[in-house]
């Protein structure tokens, strides 16, 4: 179930905070990239061109947000487990 429209988008006080300074010292926007263990965050319009970097429990991953990402959840594009992949040679081997 979505969040209500009434509500708005849930975006984190903190990482608000600092994309909107960011916003403010244009010059410095392509320098910084700004941290957040906020998976759980919308990506709103302020956030494009920014790098975060979102931790996925027990790394950063650097996230580069474009238009085509608002409106999705920053935990999206940091993935929590790794796929090794299936074990294929030792079902051939039994038959």
């Amino acid at each position: 179930m979505s969040r209500s429209v009434k509500k708005g988008p849930f975006v984190d006080k903190k990482l608000y905070k600092r994309v909107v300074e960011m916003n403010k010292a244009a010059n410095q926007r392509n320098k910084k990239v700004i941290k957040s263990y906020s998976r759980c965050s919308t990506i709103i319009p302020e956030m494009v061109g920014f790098t975060i970097s979102v931790h996925n429990g027990k790394s950063w991953i650097p996230v580069y947000i474009t238009e085509e990402f608002v409106g999705h959840k920053l935990g999206e594009f940091s993935p929590t487990r790794v796929f090794r992949g299936h074990s294929g040679s030792d079902k051939k081997v039994g038959r």
